[in-house]
């Protein structure tokens, strides 16, 4: 399995951007999350989908951040809404076809990363 972020760019306090990470192989029991890390600081969870079921968000994301995942397409997209300057980081898409759902937020329980795309959100 390959993973293929894109997406980030510089936007304005207020802005909207989606990210999409592109999924080459694995299937759609696979878990997909988001996480992102700011400059100077440890890399955090963002959101993810466990098995394309449920979707789960970090509080400092929820109600402005929504996950989406079209298996079909093999493809997975983060809409971020009224973005920050919090927001700012480079975000990474992950997978793990094995992860248990009380390790769903643990970025050392994926294997497979994608290799970033950088948000930047700034006046």
């Amino acid at each position: 399995v390959q993973l293929q972020a894109s997406g980030g760019g510089l936007v304005q306090p207020g802005d909207s951007r989606t990210l999409s990470c592109l999924i080459s192989g694995g299937t759609r029991s696979w878990s997909i999350a988001w996480f992102r890390q700011a400059p100077g600081k440890d890399r955090e969870f963002v959101a993810a989908s466990f098995r394309s079921s449920r979707t789960y968000y970090a509080d400092s994301v929820k109600d402005r951040f929504t996950f989406s995942r079209d298996n079909a397409k093999n493809i997975v997209n983060l809409q971020m809404n009224s973005l920050q300057t919090e927001d700012s980081a480079v975000y990474y898409c992950a997978a793990s076809s094995t992860i248990i759902l009380s390790s769903l937020r643990n970025q050392d329980a994926y294997r497979i990363w994608g290799q970033g795309t950088e948000v930047t959100v700034s006046s």
